[in-house]
């Protein structure tokens, strides 16, 4: 593909460089906090390594680390390929890069230290979130100038949802910044189920559509299937998403027809998430002999089967008669860890897969290294997510029945070691993954 020179090789080895070491530090955070589930005195006498301080330091890590540090990387390729320039103001990117990852590292150090906003997903403290902010606002105008002053004229679907994903996450970080402090009452639980899913749902999952319908045809060397099927999926996940959030909240105080319209809209969601899936499995018509060979692909397709089945779980779970039982259990938490571990991390490995031997110059030094992490983390995700929905469903199911809250503890415990050697098994992969990317050799070629 043409547009090699308008990249910044440097740059974007530095961007992935860091959002692989992450990718190992983070969920390997989540494996330490899932063994104290089976030995709750593990580490129990040291105050940063309890239960309450690892577990925001990995789902933040995850966020913030793993997956949007490879994500801006991989921009930083993909934007310029697409516009035909140079990415506009270049020198911004390296600053940014030590902006972002040293404030990441003072979060989690603060975090470790008690720092807590008291939000899920939304404990960093404030002067990093800003930080967090400010950092993703000059992306967005860095990103949007260069998409200004593009040679090439067609807007690329990868660049809708680019735009989309930045302008949606400097607007919703504002809600961050506002809201664990400043608004009281009912209306704070409110606003923070809208601001929860708009880090999954106007973020990381726009995010996500930019790599996937990047790298697939990419990969592939094939056109995308259907561009009327990207637009009708770009709209409908702009117009239902922004309603979901409130459906964390059912059987509270917040209003039922607030509650209902979130309902309604999380079945909608079909929507986009059909119409997306249509384009990605239309577009390996012909081609899924590239499934056994191509290992970028590999985790696309993959990803994109996590990504069906976790989108209807989502959709479901959402209903008042199906969340009863699954609502404070660990179904939950299968559901956040098919989607965001299981789809989006998995599409930012095989961007990353696909463009460091690109950027190095080289090709990938042990394919079969790679092959082995690829079963290790998607038989790895795959069995814990499973794990995690059987036992939340015996959970909740118990509790409905009036048992006591100890006796359905102890009926998890079995779950709970399986539950420590899938992630072990994830963590492994993904391991490997990051070693055999890097081992790859790097050619001598300026930038």
């Amino acid at each position: 593909m043409g547009n090699d020179e308008l990249i910044n090789r440097d740059l974007i080895r530095k961007w992935l460089g860091w959002g692989l070491a992450w990718l190992v530090v983070f969920p390997t955070v989540g494996a330490v906090v899932s063994l104290k589930f089976n030995a709750p005195e593990f580490l129990g006498d040291v105050p940063w390594l309890s239960f309450g301080r690892l577990r925001p330091i990995h789902v933040n890590g995850v966020v913030w680390g793993s997956f949007s540090t490879l994500f801006i990387g991989l921009s930083y390729y993909i934007v310029p390929r697409l516009c035909g320039v140079r990415l506009w103001k270049e020198a911004w990117g390296r600053v940014l890069l030590w902006v972002w990852n040293l404030n990441l590292i003072a979060a989690m150090v603060l975090l470790g230290l008690g720092w807590n906003r008291g939000w899920e997903v939304g404990e960093l403290p404030l002067v990093n979130v800003l930080v967090i902010f400010l950092a993703i606002l000059f992306l967005t105008v860095q990103c949007l100038m260069t998409i200004r002053y593009r040679r090439e004229p067609p807007l690329y679907v990868s660049l809708w949802y680019l735009i989309a994903a930045l302008i949606w996450t400097d607007a919703n970080l504002v809600l961050l910044l506002l809201g664990p402090e400043h608004i009281p009452g009912i209306n704070n639980a409110a606003w923070h189920g809208l601001f929860i899913h708009y880090v999954v749902g106007l973020w990381i999952t726009p995010a996500g559509y930019v790599l996937i319908y990047y790298f697939l045809p990419a990969g592939l060397r094939s056109p995308l299937y259907s561009h009327r099927l990207s637009l009708i999926g770009f709209w409908s996940l702009a117009f239902f998403y922004p309603f979901v959030g409130i459906h964390h909240y059912l059987y509270s105080p917040i209003a039922d027809w607030a509650e209902t319209i979130a309902i309604v809209s999380s079945m909608m969601l079909i929507i986009p998430v059909w119409t997306v899936l249509q384009n990605f499995f239309g577009t390996m018509l012909g081609q899924w002999h590239e499934f056994g060979r191509n290992l970028p692909v590999k985790f696309l397709i993959v990803g994109s089967v996590m990504y069906l089945v976790g989108c209807f779980q989502g959709s479901v779970e959402a209903l008042r008669s199906l969340q009863e039982p699954t609502h404070f259990t660990d179904f939950v938490v299968a559901h956040s860890h098919l989607t965001v571990l299981g789809t989006f991390v998995l599409w930012a490995v095989a961007g990353t897969l696909y463009v460091w031997p690109r950027v190095a110059g080289a090709p990938l030094a042990s394919p079969r290294l790679g092959t082995w992490g690829f079963w290790l983390t998607t038989l790895g995700t795959s069995a814990m997510v499973v794990v995690l929905a059987a036992q939340g469903l015996q959970q909740g199911l118990m509790l409905m029945a009036e048992a006591s809250w100890l006796d359905s503890v102890n009926a998890m415990r079995p779950y709970w070691w399986i539950r420590t050697l899938t992630g072990v098994s994830t963590d492994v992969g993904l391991g490997l993954l990051v070693l055999s990317v890097a081992r790859t050799p790097r050619a001598r070629r300026s930038p």
